[in-house]
């Protein structure tokens, strides 16, 4: 299946979309947020069900308490803020109230990774799904366009227990059908291929089928594999994957210590041990610049992902 798109949306106007249609389908799903209504796209849910939001102000941690309060009444919350403040600032709060008692939160991040841009290195958060990942019981969602988030956004809602949903802030291609179902913990199959596995999350889904469709082009057929949940893996897909091509390119917006990549090395070395290239951030902090820019240069682009596939091929 070709993929192709007619226009560019940001991920984070997607969980906007996505929380807004909850406002009607669920009375039970109540938001709140840092005083970034804006930035996390909230207002179209804010005009549906005002006595349903709750405006914290620039207090994470504060908000984090409120949440896991209000889920022990039987209500859904929704946090909103960016993801640096998402996790870092509020490490302790999502551990003892949310995480280990299984509080049913649902924990929004936008403006995750590089691709920030411009606000620089404090803000660009390259360690959030390593934090999230290693919470028990914690489920951690990082989509990977408009469509798919906002599919997240609604899906999250009717799953229970604690779940990290991962957006970011640049317009990005739309491609995943807007239909297409959303199903927690199973990665799809989005283009067959025989010489290599590439498994991809988030922003990074888009520059592997970039990469692959240049590749073929070469002569080399790329497996594409968009895992959207990185926590629970769906490990059967990959390994069925990796049966066929023996190689394996993991592919991330996030430092390649702790995110999808450690993830999948960790299951294929208990299961079915096999050669892996890494496309992330190496072990560093970012920078302010654009995000084309940040992607290129830290190499977690569509040409970081060509010559991945050409190492591990040579």
């Amino acid at each position: 299946m070709k993929f192709t798109y007619t226009e560019k949306k940001d991920t984070r106007s997607g969980f906007g979309a996505g929380l807004a249609e909850l406002a009607d389908k669920n009375p039970n799903v109540v938001a709140l947020c840092a005083d970034l209504i804006g930035s996390l796209k909230m207002e179209k849910f804010i005009e549906k069900a005002p006595e349903r939001f709750y405006q914290v102000g620039i207090a994470e941690a504060n908000m984090m308490g409120l949440a896991a309060g209000l889920s022990i009444t039987g209500k859904i919350p929704f946090t909103g803020t960016f993801a640096n403040f998402s996790t870092s600032r509020v490490y302790d709060q999502i551990r003892q109230s949310i995480a280990y008692s299984g509080k049913n939160v649902k924990i929004c991040a936008s403006h995750a990774g590089l691709t920030l841009g411009e606000d620089g290195a404090t803000h660009q958060v390259l360690e959030d799904i390593g934090m999230m990942k290693m919470l028990p019981g914690m489920t951690v969602i990082n989509p990977c366009d408009y469509n798919q988030t906002k599919a997240a956004t609604i899906a999250i809602a009717d799953f229970e227990g604690p779940v990290y949903l991962r957006f970011g802030r640049p317009t990005v291609p739309v491609f995943i059908p807007e239909d297409m179902p959303f199903e927690i913990g199973k990665g799809i199959m989005l283009q067959e291929g025989t010489d290599v596995t590439i498994v991809a999350t988030g922003h990074l889904v888009w520059e592997s089928l970039v990469a692959a469709e240049e590749l073929e082009k070469e002569g080399i057929s790329c497996e594409v594999i968009n895992i959207h949940t990185i926590k629970p893996l769906d490990e059967e897909i990959i390994l069925k994957s990796v049966e066929k091509t023996g190689k394996i390119v993991t592919a991330e917006e996030h430092n390649y210590l702790g995110g999808l990549g450690e993830s999948v090395a960790g299951m294929l070395a208990r299961k079915r041990p096999t050669r892996q290239e890494f496309v992330a951030v190496n072990d560093t902090f970012g920078e302010s610049a654009t995000p084309a820019e940040l992607m290129k240069k830290y190499k977690i682009d569509s040409e970081a992902v060509k010559e991945a596939v050409k190492r591990i091929l040579a």
